[in-house]
């Protein structure tokens, strides 16, 4: 896929599991877990163990059919490792435009993280295709109306205070898709390989964007 059509794939999809792990051996099956439940993107963030060797096995093994991105970027040498690891977009917690730059001189996407209007208007300007706000919620879901309503050019993903039930409520406030880490992946079910619930949990969260999207489940 070209940029264009991987940001529009995590766009129809809805979701962006993020992944933060302390066993980086459980990573395929946790993506393969949500991947079952209907959540094709996943970001594996830096703070794994191993996070670039785990990128590319990732890649390898789940590539073709689950769109895989790096997470918790902070700079642009770590963004070069990540790409160069099969990474297929790039996220960060922070605006830094030479982490855009490197994302769209490999041709992947890059969703940089900003938090007032003006952080989110200058990354839409460096080029970013779709911004992380972070921590969404401390801002909340009339942030993103209030933000819209005089800048709906913008594409944002809240990544904080996204749980299963909630996400079509941060679609109808403008969001273009959520990122969800820690409501969808269960601690306690990953530590005890307990997969189906991270499947389960996937098709709440999916139902919930499914509705607000006025679309049927599948």
């Amino acid at each position: 896929m070209n940029r264009q059509e991987i940001v529009q794939s995590l766009v129809e999809c809805g979701a962006v599991a993020v992944i933060r792990l302390s066993d980086p051996r459980k990573l395929i099956n946790v993506a393969n877990a949500v991947y079952e439940g209907g959540v094709s993107g996943i970001e594996i963030t830096m703070t794994v163990p191993n996070a670039i060797e785990v990128i590319a096995n990732a890649t390898k093994e789940i590539g073709s059919y689950v769109n895989v991105g790096v997470g918790s970027v902070l700079d642009s040498s770590t963004a070069q490792k990540a790409i160069d690891a099969g990474a297929n977009y790039v996220v960060s917690p922070i605006f830094k435009i030479e982490i855009v730059e490197t994302a769209h001189k490999n041709g992947v996407p890059a969703v940089p993280g900003a938090f007032t209007p003006t952080e989110i208007q200058t990354a839409f300007e460096a080029g970013a295709d779709i911004i992380k706000v972070f921590p969404a919620d401390v801002v909340g879901m009339a942030f993103f109306k209030g933000v819209l309503a005089p800048m709906p050019h913008l594409k944002l993903m809240p990544t904080g205070g996204v749980t299963l039930t909630n996400a079509g409520d941060w679609l109808k406030a403008g969001a273009c898709a959520v990122g969800v880490g820690t409501a969808l992946l269960d601690k306690n079910a990953i530590e005890t390989d307990n997969y189906r619930t991270l499947s389960e949990n996937a098709k709440v969260l999916m139902e919930s964007i499914r509705a607000a999207r006025g679309q049927k489940a599948n």
